[in-house]
């Protein structure tokens, strides 16, 4: 007897507890064993081409205090703007350069670090070139489903002015919440998930 579709019924949704870090990052979760390190620490060797940057930040809630339980993901384009993917197809991307990373705030200071090159730009669906930039995936305790956003560079700013995803952005004031300061070699990144700086996050 057929089973009537009515009884199929979407399950309540979940947030991210503590079991994500457990089976992420066991590493760094005090579980060695799992992985000689935890996956998508290193993107990066001594043989990866382009400018070597880091990447560093904080999440934060709608009062301004940092997140400590936290977990972000982020994927890139090489140097030359192509992805190590199956999918890429304008080329071959830098071998020594994995375009994926993952890190987890730390439990202490709420700040997550990523270590990285700075992409090149890639085009939008219309050939048109984008602004170098960095996808961004944030889950943690109190997220039903993942953020996505992105992460531009201030010191792009002609490359930013022309970005065919930037001009979509109805409210242009809230640009800014997307632009990365560089600081030495590192740039600093918040995302801030509610109140007057909230950052832009994207449906996809």
């Amino acid at each position: 007897m057929v089973q009537p579709l009515a009884l199929l019924k979407e399950s309540p949704s979940q947030t991210a507890g503590p079991y994500v870090h457990i089976g992420c990052v066991p590493n760094f979760s005090g579980i060695p064993g799992v992985y000689e390190q935890d996956l998508g620490r290193s993107m990066t060797n001594d043989k990866t081409l382009g400018e070597c940057i880091a990447i560093e930040g904080r999440v934060l809630d709608g009062t301004g205090t940092p997140l400590k339980d936290a977990l972000l993901e982020i994927w890139q384009a090489d140097h030359k703007g192509l992805y190590n993917s199956p999918s890429e197809t304008r080329g071959s991307a830098d071998p020594n350069f994995s375009g994926w990373g993952r890190q987890p705030t730390h439990m202490d200071s709420g700040i997550y670090r990523f270590e990285t090159i700075k992409p090149g730009r890639v085009p939008f669906t219309d050939g048109r070139l984008q602004a170098p930039h960095i996808s961004f995936w944030i889950v943690a305790r109190g997220i039903n489903l993942g953020l996505n956003t992105r992460m531009y560079f201030a010191d792009e700013e002609e490359a930013n002015t022309a970005d065919p995803v930037l001009n979509r952005i109805e409210h242009q004031v809230r640009v800014p919440t997307l632009l990365a300061q560089r600081t030495g070699d590192a740039y600093r990144f918040d995302i801030h998930l509610q109140g007057e700086f909230e950052t832009i996050f994207f449906d996809i």
